[in-house]
C-alpha cells in the first residue's frame, strides 16, 4: 500500500532506508550524516541546486507519515521532527546529490556512491537467499544506467557529463564492488585497533566510550570528520581538541552547525604550538582509568588509508607533555 511505510532492518545503513508512498527512500538527517553535513547545510545544498530534484527525486513527509515515523522508533531524531518535517530522497534524489555536494566531508563524487553501496555490503549478504547475483547484477546496471540518464537529463549537461566521466562510479567500478560482496576479505575504511582489523567509525566509537571524565584529541590536522567522530561521547565528558588546525581543515561555520545538531557534546580547542607530529587520543587523564592511544593517521581521515590506534604502555614520558598543553591559549578557529 503507497501509504504504508515499511523499515528496511534495524541496524547500520538498514535502518536508513524506508518505504514511503512506495518508493524506497532516505531522509535528509541520515544522507546529511552519512555525508557529512549538518542537517541544515545539507538541506541548504539541496535548495541552492533545487531544479535538479523533481517530485520523484525528492518530497517532504506528511504530518501522517512523520506520526507513523515517530510511533516506530522512539528516539531523539523522530522526537525532534516536529521542528519541519525531513525530506525524503528516492534512488534517483541519492544519486542527483553526487552533482551538488561539496564542502571538506563531502567526499568526491565518484566515492559517495560506491561508499554507499559498501554501507549496503551487510545488507544484501545477509539477504543472499533471497537475492541471487543475477538480481545483484541487474541493482548494479540500473544503477549504472540511472547515472546515465541523470547526466543526460540534467542542466549545465556539458559540465555534468564531464564531471561524472571523471569522478563517479562506472558499471566496472559498481561490478567490482558487487564482486567484492562475496569477498570477506576485503575492508574498506577499516584501521588496526590495537593489532584488531576494526571498521574505522567503530574503532573511535570504542575509544571514546571508555570516557568517564575528559578526552583530550591532539592532532594538527582537524576537520569536520574529527567532531562528527565524538557525537555520541556522554555530555558529562569534556572534550579538549589540541591543535593548530593546519590548513584550515575546521571552520568556525561547521563547527556552529555542529554544535547546534548535537548541543549535548560540548568541544573546546587549544593550541598545540606546533610541537607534535604524532597524533594521539589520551582518556581521562590523570585519573585511575587513564589511558594514551597513538594514532597512525588523523581521525578525520579515519580509515581512508592503512593506519594503526595503539595503547601506550608507559603513560609517565607523555604527561608532562599533556600538562604543558592544559596551559596553552584557547585556539580560534
Amino acid at each position: 500500500m503507497e501509504n504504508e511505510i515499511v523499515i528496511h532492518g534495524d541496524t547500520d545503513l538498514r535502518s536508513k532506508i524506508y518505504t514511503i508512498r512506495g518508493v524506497q527512500v532516505m531522509l535528509d538527517f541520515d544522507l546529511a550524516e552519512i555525508y557529512g553535513y549538518s542537517v541544515k547545510a545539507f538541506n541548504q545544498q539541496v535548495k541552492n541546486n533545487i531544479e535538479k530534484f523533481d517530485s520523484d527525486f525528492r518530497f517532504q513527509l506528511t504530518s501522517c507519515e512523520v506520526k507513523i515515523l515517530r510511533s516506530k522508533f522512539l528516539t531523539a531524531k523522530f522526537s525532534n521532527m516536529s521542528r519541519s518535517f525531513p525530506y525524503a530522497f528516492t534512488e534517483q534524489g541519492i544519486y542527483m546529490l553526487m552533482t551538488v555536494l561539496r564542502g571538506d566531508m563531502a567526499i568526491q563524487q565518484s566515492k559517495m556512491l560506491i561508499r554507499l553501496f559498501k554501507g549496503m555490503k551487510d545488507f544484501i549478504i545477509e539477504r543472499e537467499h533471497l537475492i541471487g547475483y543475477e538480481e545483484v547484477a541487474k541493482i548494479a546496471f540500473q544503477t549504472a544506467q540511472n547515472t546515465e540518464n541523470i547526466a543526460e537529463h540534467s542542466k549545465d549537461i556539458a559540465e555534468i557529463r564531464r564531471e561524472i566521466k571523471e569522478n563517479m562510479a562506472t558499471k566496472a567500478d559498481i561490478a567490482q564492488i558487487i564482486e567484492d560482496f562475496s569477498n570477506q576479505e576485503i575492508k574498506k575504511d577499516f584501521l588496526f585497533l590495537n593489532g584488531r582489523s576494526v571498521e574505522a567509525d567503530l574503532a573511535y566509537q570504542e575509544i571514546y566510550s571508555q570516557a568517564k571524565n575528559t578526552i583530550f584529541v591532539i592532532d594538527n590536522y582537524i576537520g569536520l570528520k574529527t567532531l562528527v567522530l565524538l557525537k555520541s561521547v556522554p555530555e558529562n565528558v569534556k572534550i579538549t581538541i589540541f591543535t593548530d588546525n593546519l590548513k584550515k581543515g575546521l571552520h568556525q561555520k561547521e563547527y556552529d552547525d555542529f554544535c547546534k545538531e548535537y548541543p549535548n557534546v560540548v568541544v573546546s580547542f587549544k593550541r598545540s604550538n606546533g610541537i607534535f607530529h604524532d597524533r594521539y587520543i589520551v582518556i581521562d587523564f590523570g585519573r585511575e582509568n587513564e589511558i594514551f592511544y597513538h594514532c597512525g593517521a588523523s581521525s578525520k581521515d579515519a580509515g581512508s588509508r592503512v593506519c594503526s590506534i595503539t595503547t601506550i604502555a608507559d603513560n609517565e614520558i607523555y604527561k608532562p607533555l599533556i600538562e604543558n598543553l592544559l596551559k596553552n591559549k584557547d585556539l580560534v578557529l
